[in-house]
């Protein structure tokens, strides 16, 4: 079942006198439950493509359809609330909050939403990534690849239709690098979760259940 789509999503802007076309003509689709990497050098447009996919940036034109709805034409404080439920995101920086342990960071997007967390589930996903014993730690206290478990188990905490993962590995060394790879398809299977991640490393695309490729804003083909 399709989960995600684009349509002729198209991303231009202006770069003094010339236009670029960060996104030209993307057709992409997602089925649910699928772990898809893109793949693409620096300056490819993949980027551009998992911000237009998250709701993070407007197109040019084109359509980005989540579970059936154009989040595109959705208003801002509606787009908020959606991508809020339905989408997670891991990205390369892991973004925790310094002032707030391991379990706090987990299920602080949960919290701004007004829902109780499910203890049982949070500690199930804890539990997963190997930090049962870290739930009180603070960020400043765990390694590289240990914080960017927490940013995995913070998204999955929300039970969101789709993660996004911004060249998640990105400053791990490659060890750590397939360890969290490795937690991310696991997560996959164990949670159904449907996955979309972005690299430019294709060892760690060969994970992934399918491969697109994306080069000058345009899909290269999948296999």
């Amino acid at each position: 079942m399709e989960i995600l789509r684009t349509e002729n999503l198209k991303k231009y802007y202006k770069l003094g006198e010339s236009t670029v076309k960060a996104l030209d003509g993307v057709n992409l689709s997602v089925n649910k439950g699928e772990f898809l990497a893109i793949v693409g050098s620096s300056g490819s447009g993949k980027s551009t493509l998992l911000h237009m996919l998250g709701g993070l940036d407007t197109p040019t034109s084109g359509k980005v359809m989540v579970e059936g709805q154009d989040i595109s034409k959705m208003k801002r404080d509606e787009l908020t609330i959606f991508r809020r439920r339905k989408i997670g995101f891991v990205f390369q920086n892991y973004n925790l909050l310094p002032i707030m342990n391991v379990y706090e960071n987990i299920v602080a997007p949960i919290k701004l939403d007004g829902i109780k967390p499910n203890k049982n589930y949070i500690n199930n996903i804890i539990d997963l990534i190997g930090l049962g014993n870290k739930k009180t730690a603070m960020p400043n206290q765990l390694s590289g690849g240990q914080q960017q478990r927490v940013a995995l188990a913070r998204a999955l905490a929300s039970k969101p239709s789709i993660i996004l993962a911004d060249e998640p590995t990105g400053n791990l060394d490659s060890k750590t690098s397939l360890d969290v790879l490795g937690l991310i398809k696991i997560s996959s299977e164990e949670f159904h979760q449907t996955i979309v991640m972005i690299t430019h490393n294709e060892e760690i695309a060969q994970m992934a259940d399918r491969i697109v490729r994306i080069e000058d804003g345009r899909i290269l083909g999948g296999q």
